[in-house]
């Protein structure tokens, strides 16, 4: 059997990993069904999408403009959710399961060729905040009708969940901060 010039070559005279050693990197495997659920999860965002869309088509011509605004806002809060399961579902199995060998592959993501956990986890903060904002928004939609019986946000309800996104939005900052600050350390150990 002949080994393509794309796959990793192992010198034949490699030392075989030890019991424990094997064992201990061979756990990473024990993700895979948690990466397969994922999928399935990214699977009924597909189908949530599809029903919101129909409702959105359904009611062009009876909807109010902030109706119509509220549904298109839930549309976007879905693909943005299924965007951050993309990038745990591939970004994390190529980080910590298995490279998935897409290196000249013309549907290889663009962020896929520079992941790793630190990129991933800034990423993952960013799409967070991404999903937080459109919450948000959508609050501040119904802040016209605050205070009235048939509401569905209280003053304090808003208050919160501004104060969540800004935890959101200084949690990616301090990320982001750690992570360059720790660029130099890894540049001096050659890592």
């Amino acid at each position: 059997m002949s080994m393509s010039a794309d796959e990793p070559a192992v010198p034949p005279d490699a030392p075989a990993l030890r019991p424990l050693p094997q064992l201990i990197l061979s756990s990473r495997w024990l993700q895979l069904p948690l990466y397969l659920g994922l999928i399935v999860a990214q699977a009924v965002y597909v189908v949530l999408f599809l029903k919101e869309l129909w409702h959105l088509v359904e009611g062009a011509l009876k909807y109010t403009e902030q109706e119509m605004m509220l549904i298109v806002l839930g549309l976007i809060d879905v693909v943005m959710i299924s965007n951050l399961l993309i990038m745990v579902i591939v970004g994390g199995y190529e980080t910590f399961v298995s490279r998935l060998e897409l290196e000249r592959h013309p549907d290889q993501p663009e962020w896929l060729s520079h992941v790793n956990a630190s990129v991933l986890k800034i990423k993952l903060a960013m799409a967070i905040i991404g999903i937080s904002s459109i919450h948000l928004l959508r609050t501040f939609i119904y802040a016209g009708s605050l205070g009235k019986p048939d509401s569905p946000f209280t003053e304090t309800g808003v208050m919160w969940q501004a104060i969540i996104h800004g935890l959101f939005v200084l949690s990616a900052i301090g990320i982001a901060y750690v992570e360059k600050l720790s660029q130099p350390t890894y540049a001096r150990n050659g890592h």
